[in-house]
């Protein structure tokens, strides 16, 4: 696959990906479910989406055996996980910290927001093809 492909092809998951998120929180929410089990559910399907779609489309690493899947499902939740729960409260807290006087609580915390989304996109594309699917480490790792 081409390299110009792969960010196109990343960016499309993560629309999809967020699709899903945010149509399942409202549909369950719409069903009666309580906000934090509809929000753990919907994640938990966008997250498993994204697996499998970045895996198979974007990075075209689907061809591994199951050990090698399982390792690829691991190394992706600490990459995910790293970047929505160390990166983007660290640039949350930086971006809030120096642009609330400026210009206000709100508007500070919405271009953080925005910030620390660019980051841990950033960090998970280079981390996914790099070092969660890289053709090198896959190739490395045990196939059934």
């Amino acid at each position: 696959m081409s390299a110009a492909r792969k960010p196109l092809r990343f960016v499309a998951v993560g629309l999809a990906n967020t699709a899903i998120d945010f149509g399942l929180l409202f549909g369950l929410r719409a069903l009666g479910v309580p906000i934090v089990p509809a929000n753990m559910v919907s994640t938990a399907v966008a997250l498993a989406f994204s697996f499998f779609a970045n895996r198979s489309f974007t990075f075209d690493a689907a061809g591994a055996g199951r050990r090698a899947a399982a390792w690829q499902a691991a190394k992706f939740l600490v990459v995910t996980l790293i970047g929505l729960w160390v990166l983007q409260p660290l640039v949350l807290l930086a971006g809030t910290a120096l642009l609330s006087e400026p210009l206000g609580a709100s508007a500070a915390l919405f271009l953080a927001k925005i910030a620390a989304t660019v980051v841990s996109m950033v960090w998970n594309y280079l981390l996914y093809d790099r070092v969660v699917f890289s053709s090198r480490t896959t190739e490395k790792e045990p196939h059934d």
